[in-house]
């Protein structure tokens, strides 16, 4: 399998490929999965000594790390005032304490490895009516309790000298935020684990793992044998490699859109500071521009991974409402991609046996989470689980319906909030 027909694919960096694994081999570790929550374990994991193998089943970043909006967006699916609730005051100062470190783990890495990702710093969170303000007024004071004084709060008048549109009513600049070509930094993360020594295979999916000491894992072509396993395929797993990953969680589709290239005074005009922008919505929009001078425009979610049968279909009209200065542009590449979500809305961690360790679920904030989750797990493999625990005690529930009801009821439920979102309340 070849990456999907992407702005990304069509502009990737060019890179060596990995080979197929056609061997049996032995490893510390084996991480099923090169998204980026394989691709940062990995990566952590080599720096710390261990050595690691990756199993991809397509290629890197074929997944939803590869196809995703590109937005480095801090925290959770649910804020740490909700975790605050929902779990307690203790749960919520761990989280809270690690909310912004995914993104100064993407920073750190770009730095660190000289990616050329076309990284940009600088959020915004855009309120499209006083409800949504009102939240983002307790959002800077929530968040700036757990350390990010880098927020300004945008009124009518900032929030349209920083987006060309008169849709918001305001909104929030998050300056630890930003946006950057996602799957570039993805294989700039595999080149640097294979600078250190760690071996990734492409076309090599996981097709059965076998619980013992070692664990192993069996492909097309070969086997790995390994004293860890950890599961990072989120949407992309195979449902049947491991059953029990797949009860509490659901596939959803998601589907973006770029323009053909503005012309830079075009560009500047729609965002004059290259800032990206999500709006505050259930069902949300969010866009930004690509270092090319493209809008990339993406919203809204096919719950079940359906694939739409019209992408931009589904999306122009959501440009267009935000952007109708540009009827008259031309769409270049639509395509749609699966992340995980969780009925809670926050990452699932665990074990499913002994030394075979799962991450999964991050419900839309993948971007950064992933990149945390895979400090952590490396954490756990060196002895230190405290931080990795308190994500694996979060107690997680199967969507009501089951099988074969839980895709309709989820998405009445998106369509009563989606309803809420519309008229305000």
């Amino acid at each position: 399998m070849q990456h999907v027909g992407s702005y990304y694919a069509a502009t990737a960096n060019a890179h060596q490929p990995w080979p197929e694994l056609q061997e049996s081999v032995q490893c510390d570790v084996c991480i099923i999965g090169g998204g980026f929550t394989g691709l940062s374990s990995a990566l952590f994991l080599t720096e710390a000594g261990y050595d690691v193998v990756l199993l991809e089943a397509a290629k890197i970043g074929f997944g939803a790390s590869g196809r995703n909006g590109g937005q480095v967006v801090n925290s959770y699916s649910r804020d740490v005032d909700v975790i605050e609730q929902r779990y307690g005051k203790q749960t919520a100062q761990m989280l809270g304490s690690m909310m912004f470190e995914g993104a100064e783990i993407i920073r750190d890495r770009i730095d660190r490895y000289a990616i050329a990702c076309d990284y940009r710093p600088g959020g915004i969170f855009a309120a499209l009516n006083q409800r949504q303000m009102g939240h983002l007024r307790s959002q800077k004071a929530l968040w700036a309790r757990y350390g990010n004084h880098d927020l300004e709060l945008l009124d009518e008048r900032g929030i349209r000298r920083e987006v060309a549109t008169d849709r918001y009513v305001g909104g929030l600049l998050d300056k630890r935020g930003g946006h950057l070509h996602p799957l570039n930094l993805a294989l700039g993360e595999a080149e640097a684990i294979r600078r250190h020594g760690g071996r990734i295979y492409e076309q090599s999916a996981a097709i059965e793992v076998k619980y013992g000491a070692p664990h192993r894992i069996k492909t097309a072509k070969g086997a790995v044998s390994a004293t860890f396993v950890i599961f990072a395929g989120n949407a992309y797993l195979p449902s049947q490699l491991e059953p029990r990953l797949t009860g509490k969680s659901m596939p959803c589709g998601s589907q973006i859109v770029t323009t053909e290239p503005l012309t830079r005074d075009q560009a500047l005009g729609l965002l004059p500071n290259n800032y990206c922008v999500e709006d505050c919505n259930y069902l949300l929009d969010y866009f930004r521009l690509t270092a090319d001078n493209r809008l990339l425009y993406g919203g809204g979610v096919v719950y079940g991974a359906r694939e739409p049968d019209d992408i931009e279909a589904l999306i122009r009209p959501k440009l267009l409402r935000t952007f109708p200065q540009l009827r008259d542009i031309k769409i270049s590449h639509r395509w749609s991609g699966n992340f995980l979500l969780t009925l809670s809305r926050m990452p699932q961690f665990g074990q499913v046996e002994k030394n075979a360790f799962f991450m999964q679920g991050d419900s839309g904030h993948g971007v950064t989470c992933t990149h945390l989750s895979g400090k952590l797990i490396a954490e756990v493999l060196r002895g230190h689980a405290e931080r990795f625990d308190a994500f694996a005690k979060l107690p997680h529930l199967p969507f009501p319906g089951g099988r074969r009801f839980k895709v309709p009821l989820t998405a009445m439920g998106a369509a009563w909030y989606a309803l809420r979102d519309r008229f305000g309340v």
